[in-house]
């Protein structure tokens, strides 16, 4: 009698109801939890995890009968590209419109700065200082080096400004437009503090707006001030996180901007408020299109040049940012995932090693890590621990971004074959249909099999 209703008891009931609200699902319930139990909010690392609208929406009208391909063994296909046209007088020209975004010494370990400098450098494209302020090693590394001025001047140093190539001033970032920087305190060692002149081992939380400007005239006083310490020679980009694309691209057209950046919410961090990655900005298929009909609408599309970053990850990406409009694109998460980010090895003395002990201390697994913030990188990427950063050999980053950057490159221009092109900027919004109607809206081209363009003639404000 006892042992059978003790049984009776360790099976589950009949009508046990296991329906997931779609509203308070698995996930929603532990945030909800997580924030009671604790009264904080959730840091971390990388980009958006929701399903967005993307490049992936998108698909290329090959040529066949009514447009004529291009040959991949027998007809070239240029992927030249010049940036900072405008006014300086030294414009940069790359061998490829695939560049690396600023991500900071502090939120990299110097190996991987020093690894995406060499990269770069043997591909003849550029890669960019991020927060804190230039390396020594970055320069040596990098032929082609665009420096960033933030609104923390961490590390700001105009003989750093006078030695580069171009430089970026960040407005706003995808992951967090209208927030600032955040490097957590395991991550600020004694070489990051000395040159963000900070205490060691305690959290840097950066202003979320420059705290020498109030609106855009001073923006073009400083782009004036940096004309003025480079002579006129560097190329100056403005860069903003994407949410009121439109205005903020023609203000930063008429604050003299050569080269406008334009950042999505798919854009990754390394370390912010999750509330910012999931819900403040918007798509870069969205925001390109914003940015193209600005400095179309000011007549400057030739003029300034446009580049766009957050989630490109393929050569297929890239292309069809082109055919909506950029020049060229800015990749940060795709290259930190070339160097090893979330792989379950490392390479040690030519060998793989395991890292799945480090990633089960993080609490997560290779394919789903996103601890950037923690310094504890298992693979040597994110990461300033002396001991964790040998993980990562500049030589071996170094050859497998160049990988990566080189297939990404070849996928670009195979399209443009394709599509009947000999410049892969001759690549165009006619070039493209919609597999989604979200797609076709925000891109501005036809819904596939059709001719319907949603809101096609409707104001953007």
């Amino acid at each position: 009698m006892t042992t059978t209703a003790a049984s009776d008891a360790n099976e589950p009931p009949e009508n046990l109801q296991l329906e997931e609200s779609a509203s308070f699902d698995r996930q929603v319930i532990h945030y909800i939890q997580r924030a009671a139990a604790t009264g904080l909010y959730e840091i971390r690392g990388l980009g958006a995890k929701r399903r967005l609208p993307h490049f992936d929406d998108l698909v290329f009208l090959g040529a066949s009968l009514s447009r004529y391909p291009l040959e991949g063994y027998r007809e070239k296909c240029s992927s030249t590209t010049v940036l900072g046209t405008r006014f300086a007088k030294r414009p940069i020209e790359l061998a490829m419109p695939i560049t690396i975004a600023g991500m900071s010494f502090g939120a990299l370990s110097a190996h991987v700065k020093e690894a995406l400098g060499r990269a770069a450098t043997e591909l003849g494209t550029s890669t960019t200082t991020g927060d804190g302020g230039m390396t020594p090693e970055e320069r040596r590394s990098s032929k082609t080096l665009v420096y960033q001025c933030l609104p923390s001047r961490y590390g700001f140093n105009p003989d750093d400004v006078r030695k580069a190539d171009a430089i970026e001033i960040v407005i706003g970032q995808g992951a967090k437009p209208g927030g600032g920087g955040m490097l957590l305190g395991q991550k600020v060692s004694p070489r990051v503090a000395a040159m963000r002149t900070l205490p060691e081992g305690v959290d840097q939380r950066s202003a979320c707006r420059h705290p020498d400007w109030t609106g855009p005239d001073d923006l073009t006083i400083k782009i004036k001030e940096l004309r003025e310490i480079t002579d006129w020679q560097t190329p100056i980009y403005v860069k903003v996180g994407a949410t009121r694309v439109f205005h903020d691209v023609k203000l930063a057209v008429h604050s003299g901007a050569d080269v406008v950046v334009v950042d999505g919410m798919q854009g990754g961090t390394a370390a912010t408020q999750w509330a910012f990655i999931e819900h403040v900005g918007i798509p870069s298929l969205a925001a390109v299109r914003q940015a193209v009909d600005a400095l179309e609408d000011l007549n400057k599309k030739d003029e300034v040049q446009l580049i766009v970053s957050g989630g490109i990850r393929t050569g297929a990406d890239v292309a069809k940012a082109l055919a909506l409009g950029a020049d060229a694109v800015s990749i940060g998460q795709g290259v930190l995932v070339a160097l090893g980010c979330n792989s379950g090895t490392y390479i040690q003395d030519g060998k793989h090693v395991s890292a799945e002990s480090d990633y089960r201390k993080l609490g997560t697994a290779p394919g789903f890590c996103h601890h950037c913030q923690t310094g504890k990188c298992p693979v040597g990427v994110t990461t300033q621990d002396p001991v964790l950063e040998q993980r990562l050999q500049p030589a071996v980053g170094a050859q497998r971004v160049r990988n990566y950057l080189k297939t990404l490159n070849m996928e670009l221009t195979m399209i443009a074959r394709a599509c009947g092109k000999q410049d892969v900027h001759h690549l165009e919004r006619e070039d493209l249909a919609a597999l989604t109607i979200e797609a076709a809206a925000m891109a501005g081209v036809p819904l596939a099999g059709t001719s319907w363009i949603p809101g096609h003639g409707s104001s953007i404000d």
